[in-house]
Order: structure tokens, then C-alpha cells, then sequence
């Protein structure tokens, strides 16, 4: 079993910046894709940013250039910087990894907020 923790969320003016993190607990070495994705009142939950093993990650034509997503494998975490923040961002962002038993897991959410 794999237990997710995310955190960092909040209130920021447009332009802001804030970062996430999400923390890995139990199974980890099943997982192989850590990444985050956020969901807005009204609407579909979308992804954000994903970060591979190896390969590059993957981002959000909205997000490019905004956000960068990181991982520290070490101590099992995933990261979410988020600068320039626009209005449009507010949502709650969910930490999600996929585990090479097929399987998914989501973290519980964080709210992010963005207004002036």
C-alpha cells in the first residue's frame, strides 16, 4: 500500500508563488510516475505536471513555463513550485502516483487560491 500526503496549499495574490509537496509513505518502490493534478469548482479534475524515473517530465500547456515539478527520490517527495499564479490556477491540486502494479493512489488535496 502506498499513502500519499500532500501539503503547501493557501492564498496568493496573482503573481504569487507557493510550492507543494507531497509526501510517499508504505510501498514505494512500486511507484514509478509521481505528479500532481488540481481540480476547480465545476470542473474535470486535469493533469498538471508529471515526473518520470527517467524520462522528462510533463506539463500542462497552461501550466509551461510557470510551474516546475521536481521529486526527491530520497526522501520519497514530489514538489510543485508554482510562480506567477493567475486567478485561473485556484483549484484544489491532488498529489497522484501510478504504481507498476497498475494500480493508482491520490493524495487527500490542497487547496490553492489565487485573488487579489
Amino acid at each position: 500500500q502506498v499513502q500519499l500526503v500532500d501539503s503547501g496549499g493557501g492564498w496568493v495574490q496573482p503573481g504569487g508563488s507557493l510550492r507543494l509537496s507531497c509526501v510517499a509513505y508504505g510501498a514505494i518502490r512500486s511507484i514509478y510516475v509521481m505528479g500532481w493534478y488540481r481540480q476547480a469548482p465545476g470542473k474535470q479534475r486535469e493533469m498538471v505536471a508529471l515526473s518520470y524515473e527517467t524520462l522528462s517530465p510533463t506539463y500542462a500547456d497552461s501550466v509551461k513555463g510557470r510551474f516546475t515539478i521536481s521529486r526527491d527520490d530520497a526522501k520519497n517527495t514530489v514538489y510543485l513550485q508554482m510562480d506567477s499564479l493567475k486567478p485561473e490556477d485556484t483549484a484544489v491540486y491532488y498529489c497522484n502516483v501510478k504504481l507498476t502494479t497498475g494500480g493508482t493512489r491520490w493524495g487527500q488535496g490542497t487547496q490553492v487560491t489565487v485573488s487579489s
